[in-house]
């Protein structure tokens, strides 16, 4: 099943993309203020073609290529989420300045190129330093700078989630080259805490903690628990087989961002069941892809990007669905490949072409090291 993995992860993202295409062209229509109905469809499609350009490229990149641009690459993303602060260019949204705009370019989320970046930055690293990841400062301490600097940052821009969900990444990917766990687990803690202080600290993101608390009191279903509350009535209306594609009613501004973060709610509520269960499954897919490619992988520097870029695809996909089904308190992460956003998307492909160029060269190195494998010997018997 190993050999298997890129062409599993290939089919997962490709009917998450699908999906999500067909469930924009059922919620764009109706978000207030488009002149244009099909707007976020058309736009997320130009996205995927773009990220199908990304992934194709990350795919084929040379690995000695990749390690040569990832400092650069690594500075470039730090001094683009430095930018979300400085006003003319960074933009805030909803209390969060998580965006940059550029004349060309257009506004963008450096967050999102930031992750990836982080990953393959933490996995050179240890390439350089395996022989010493049990040590303090080269197996934990140096390491741990080049995370908390983004994290920061990100963290920085209200964007809570981003950051729980790449520290979680990195942690992975620390705890699988060896790091000791005297140092991670406190570490760990402490972060924990300072979230835990921060959020209580911010009456915006504690309100959202006491409505999903309590998520049946009225005051809360017409405020800050509106989105999860009107999100299990979704859920509830569709029943096992849905009310079918395009006649979902919490869509039409009850359910406010239905073609973002609370995507899957219509989902369950338009297609039922089978096609909620059907995401969860391609996410499933894609980690066992992920992990597959990783055990495969003939470096370290490999094996570290195609565990980190896992878990940065499906960390966040287990916290949407959690918030969506009020398992988790509200946070605002996207469902990855379905939810829109261009830069979400077309960073989230090109992590996939980097899994499946991984993938590829480890099973030509498998095929150079076995090349009478499939030969076929024919003796005469006497």
């Amino acid at each position: 099943m190993l050999r298997h993995s890129s062409t599993l992860l290939i089919i997962a993202v490709a009917l998450l993309c699908g999906l999500g295409l067909v469930m924009l062209a059922s919620t764009g229509v109706w978000v207030r203020g488009m002149e244009n109905p099909y707007h976020f469809v058309t736009r997320q499609a130009m996205m995927v073609g773009l990220g199908l350009l990304a992934a194709f490229g990350m795919a084929k990149m040379p690995g000695d290529w990749l390690r040569k641009l990832t400092p650069v690459a690594y500075v470039g993303s730090c001094v683009l989420l430095a930018l979300c602060f400085m006003p003319g260019i960074g933009i805030e949204e909803y209390g969060s300045k998580r965006w940059i705009k550029f004349p060309i370019v257009g506004q963008f989320q450096p967050s999102e190129a930031a992750k990836m970046v982080v990953v393959v930055a933490l996995a050179l690293w240890f390439t350089r330093w395996q022989t010493e990841v049990h040590t303090f400062w080269r197996g934990f301490a140096l390491p741990g700078l080049i995370i908390a600097i983004p994290i920061g940052l990100i963290a920085a821009e209200t964007d809570v989630g981003t950051a729980l969900s790449l520290g979680v990444a990195a942690g992975a990917v620390m705890f699988c080259v060896g790091t000791r766990l005297i140092y991670m687990i406190p570490t760990a803690l402490a972060g924990m805490a300072g979230a835990a202080w921060f959020v209580y600290n911010n009456p915006n993101r504690w309100g959202r903690i006491e409505a999903w608390l309590d998520l049946e009191n009225p005051i809360h279903q017409l405020d800050r628990g509106m989105q999860q509350w009107r999100s299990l009535l979704a859920l509830g209306n569709g029943g096992p087989w849905g009310v079918g594609l395009g006649n979902g009613v919490e869509k039409f501004g009850t359910l406010t961002f239905a073609h973002i973060d609370f995507i899957f709610p219509v989902i369950g509520e338009e297609l039922g069941l089978p096609a909620t269960l059907g995401v969860i499954v391609c996410y499933v897919l894609i980690a066992v892809g992920g992990v597959g490619i990783a055990l495969q992988a003939r470096q370290i520097f490999e094996r570290c990007i195609a565990l980190g870029l896992t878990c940065m695809i499906v960390v966040p996909a287990m916290v949407n669905i959690g918030v969506t089904t009020a398992v988790l308190p509200n946070d605002g992460l996207p469902l990855p490949f379905v939810s829109y956003g261009g830069t979400s998307l077309v960073f989230s492909l090109a992590a996939v072409g980097l899994l499946v160029g991984i993938h590829r060269r480890s099973q030509v190195a498998v095929a150079k090291a076995f090349p009478l494998g499939k030969e076929v010997r024919l003796a005469v018997r006497l």
